[in-house]
């Protein structure tokens, strides 16, 4: 009777073992073998076992992430301990078994200890407790792996560190290549504006230059009315001299004042507001901006409207700051025209009736004005407007509708964080589709 009862149990455990480490055997044997009220542990803090249905979900759970690895097997178990009270129908089985697995071709060993109860209920043999673990290796004496824990906080604390020290190092290396981003953004502006900086040259230039010679030719005449002695007329002639010398010298500032604008234009901003004659400036940039297109494409052609309020007088700015802020909405403003007047030519070329795209006549408008506590500076085309749809974007970096090679996506951006971080002002936007769209600058004054 007692050796057919030990057979008996040797099956049983034959097959509670084959549910465990073989994936084809059927779960149905599970009814036959674990007892109603069974109870366990799995190897998480999760897997507390209350009968057989929790039994069943974390064999399932174990099957399918068995699937995820290559090679995934358990190898034979390894008898520890049994301890078998078969005239008290009571069994007691120890086991260590290796689950093995590759990832990425490499060979990983998990090393288990499980634990199984059996009790002899009326002719068969059932598991009433099991209980598995994961064998971790430790230090003598760390029962609780206390040690080892601290020295895993350690090592994380480390690894915290080190991954800090990278993070400041690339937040340093990103401002870093912000800052030469967004210098690269003014020097290609500055590079925009090259033709339109010669043009407006060129005209105090050839100021400068006849006024000279037609002052050259005076001075003979001069001369020749003091060898007379007719020195009332040669006083005469003086004047007129004075007067052109004067005209040079006002013509000379000028080209003065156009060279050092646009070298203050390409240094790094000092972050040092002073008065600015805002009018003069949005007025400085419209032309050198307009000229600067115009030279790039002749048969472009723009109407420019300015309307500039005479008492908002000189704001604190940082000038090269918001200089690039005006020069960036112009530019854009320009390309806005540029662009429908570019469709609107090919609509005229591909097309036998008249459309209101004939008519189009580009425009671009500057104004200012003073308001109660603020002033406001406005930029306005009648280009064809911003779809709606990506209005919420345009102030997002490197966002740019332009084609490859045309913008960089950074001017609107960085115009932004000028008016709103660097100034404590608004830059608002109002676009309508086939109308054009309209940047309107909000300082504050007092």
């Amino acid at each position: 009777m007692i050796e057919e009862k030990l057979q008996q149990l040797e099956k049983t455990y034959r097959d509670w073992m084959a549910i465990q480490v073989e994936t084809n055997t059927p779960l149905a044997l599970l009814e036959s073998l674990v007892t109603k009220d069974f109870m366990g542990y799995g190897t998480t803090l999760e897997e507390k076992l209350l009968g057989i249905e929790d039994l069943k979900k974390m064999i399932i759970a174990g099957r399918e992430q068995a699937e995820q690895f290559e090679d995934f097997k358990f190898d034979i178990p390894k008898p520890v301990q049994r301890q078998l009270y078969p005239d008290n129908g009571l069994a007691i089985f120890v086991d260590e078994i290796d689950l093995k697995f590759k990832i990425g071709g490499i060979q990983n060993t998990i090393p288990l200890r499980v634990s199984t109860v059996l009790i002899f209920m009326d002719t068969t043999w059932k598991i009433v407790h099991w209980h598995v673990s994961v064998a971790v290796e430790t230090e003598e004496g760390d029962t609780f792996h206390l040690d080892e824990l601290q020295l895993k906080n350690q090592k994380l604390e480390k690894l915290v560190d080190e991954r800090t020290a990278a993070l400041k190092q690339s937040i340093a290396d990103l401002k870093a290549t912000q800052a030469q981003l967004i210098q690269s953004e003014k020097m290609a502006s500055l590079g925009e504006l090259t033709a339109g900086i010669a043009h407006e040259i060129q005209n105090p230039l050839n100021f400068v230059n006849n006024f000279s010679e037609v002052s050259n030719e005076l001075i003979d005449e001069m001369n020749e009315e003091i060898d007379k002695g007719d020195i009332e007329e040669a006083k005469h002639i003086s004047k007129d001299i004075k007067q052109n010398l004067e005209k040079i010298t006002h013509h000379g500032k000028r080209a003065d004042a156009i060279v050092k604008g646009m070298l203050q234009h390409s240094r790094k901003s000092t972050a040092e507001k002073e008065p600015t004659d805002i009018n003069k400036l949005a007025d400085e940039y419209l032309r050198l901006a307009y000229h600067g297109l115009r030279a790039k494409d002749k048969t472009f052609n723009a109407t420019l409207e300015t309307n500039f309020d005479e008492s908002v007088g000189r704001v604190n700015v940082i000038p090269q700051d918001m200089g690039r802020v005006i020069l960036n909405l112009i530019t854009n403003a320009f390309y806005a025209c540029a662009e429908r007047s570019r469709s609107a030519t090919n609509a005229k070329k591909s097309s036998f009736t008249e459309t209101s795209e004939d008519s189009y006549k580009p425009t671009v408008s500057v104004s200012t004005k003073k308001m109660n506590n603020s002033i406001e500076i406005s930029v306005k085309d009648n280009g064809n407007g911003i779809p709606q749809e990506i209005v919420d974007k345009i102030y997002e970096p490197f966002f740019t509708t332009k084609p490859t090679g045309e913008g960089t996506g950074l001017g609107l951006s960085m115009s932004y964080d000028i008016v709103t971080k660097g100034h404590g002002g608004e830059l608002k936007v109002d676009t309508e589709k086939g109308k054009g769209t309209t940047f309107t600058i909000k300082l504050i004054t007092n």
